[in-house]
């Protein structure tokens, strides 16, 4: 009798886990070379086992985790952050600038004064 394997294809993982939301759009990161394994990038039926570390670029963000345990099936939230150690550094907090908001109920901005938001957001040079 043969013994089955060992790991878990990594797009597979990388869905059960939620790191992405299909397992269609896991397989097309792997495609496109936005996954890696261990500082290489993989192919979609790549193996991973306990102890790997995989960095993807996800619809959330780049994640940094290691796998703690392999998942064939997608299972629930709190039961997937138990199979990996997320090493994603925290996000800078974001910065949030007042000075380009109008005061409510001051009416619709004129035309000058769209294109001086648009500046300070950095839509218009």
């Amino acid at each position: 009798m043969a013994t089955p394997p060992a790991g878990v294809r990594i797009d597979l993982w990388l869905w059960a886990v939620r790191l992405f939301p299909t397992r269609t759009a896991s397989t097309a990161a792997c495609r496109a070379g936005r996954v890696q394994l261990d500082g290489r990038t993989v192919k979609p039926a790549a193996t991973v086992g306990p102890g790997d570390r995989i960095r993807a670029v996800t619809p959330g963000g780049e994640r940094d985790v290691e796998v703690v345990r392999d998942l064939r099936r997608r299972v629930g939230a709190a039961i997937a952050v138990e199979c990996y150690i997320d090493h994603t550094p925290p996000a800078p907090p974001r910065i949030v600038d007042t000075n380009g908001r109008r005061d409510r109920g001051s009416g619709r901005p004129t035309k000058r004064e769209r294109r001086d938001i648009d500046r300070l957001r950095g839509r218009r040079p």
